[in-house]
């Protein structure tokens, strides 16, 4: 019995060790979005996304996909598990894909800017934005995140980030437990304005290079409601911080798949995340 146990165990390894170094492919979708319609917003990204010209396995949208970075958080709040909870979980069935991206969600009389994770299965993760805009009072309509979350797929350990989130290195951090660097991919979904658009190109990058992991960005197009122009500027960087794929300001949807392979042995050759200073986070 225990000969044929170890035999069982020899005859998984190649397929474990296939999972855990498998590519990784990604759309980013950067598009326009229209004002506080969530019924338009949804028809709009469900033909982009059924129509995609290639298979992928994470599908990623802006901040505030349905409607725009908007304050107005009680008008356009919705619940969990309600119209666009129900439609990500539809188009991550169709596509065997998961999709991601940000909302505003009502939950227990708070509203908060909450980034959902819908696998194929249906299962739903979330990640409540931490780092509010203050400059926009996204401080006073919407409640903060607490939590640092880490999601898995096909072998990757993937970490969600919104917008504003970019500015804050301490959190983005990737941290080391057991002796093995908590995340592969970071990603930010934003709604992030022309204005400074250079700042978030240069953070993005630096991103990659000092958690030693992939870096993507998927920023909107086009002018809000409040006459806020953004210009795009979504990209892939990988561990050494070079632009794998990268887009101006027009509507496009972009792929790229992403090596755990060469960043495994990347990370190896040049560990530097061993000298990393420890810290714990607080609150």
């Amino acid at each position: 019995m225990l000969t044929n146990k170890i035999s069982c165990w020899f005859f998984l390894i190649p397929f474990l060790k296939e999972m855990l170094n498998s590519d990784l492919t990604v759309a980013l979708v950067q598009t326009d979005l229209y004002w506080k319609d969530r019924t338009a917003n949804l028809a709009m990204l469900e033909e982009k996304i059924m129509n995609l010209d290639q298979k992928v396995d994470l599908v990623i949208l802006p901040e505030m996909f349905s409607t725009g970075f908007t304050m107005d958080a009680a008008e356009v709040a919705e619940p969990m598990n309600f119209t666009t909870t129900k439609w990500m979980r539809q188009m991550a069935a169709q596509t065997q894909a998961v999709i991601t991206g940000s909302l505003v969600i009502k939950e227990e009389g708070k509203f908060y800017n909450r980034l959902l994770w819908v696998s194929p299965d249906g299962t739903v993760n979330k990640y409540d934005k931490r780092h509010l805009f203050r400059m926009a009072d996204e401080d006073a309509h919407y409640s903060m995140g607490t939590q640092r979350e880490v999601f898995p797929l096909k072998g990757w350990k993937i970490f969600p980030q919104i917008c504003y989130d970019l500015r804050f290195p301490v959190w983005s951090r990737n941290t080391v437990e057991d002796d093995e660097l908590e995340y592969d991919l970071i990603f930010y979904v934003a709604s992030w304005p022309s204005p400074r658009i250079g700042v978030w190109d240069i953070l993005l990058q630096a991103r990659a290079v000092e958690n030693l992991s992939y870096a993507i960005g998927v920023n909107r197009i086009g002018k809000d409601g409040n006459a806020i122009p953004y210009s795009g500027h979504s990209a892939v960087y990988n561990f050494k911080g070079e632009t794998l794929v990268y887009s101006d300001d027009e509507e496009n949807v972009l792929f790229a798949t992403l090596d755990h392979k060469a960043l495994i042995e990347y990370r190896e050759k040049f560990p530097a995340w061993k000298d990393a200073d420890a810290f714990k986070l607080k609150g």
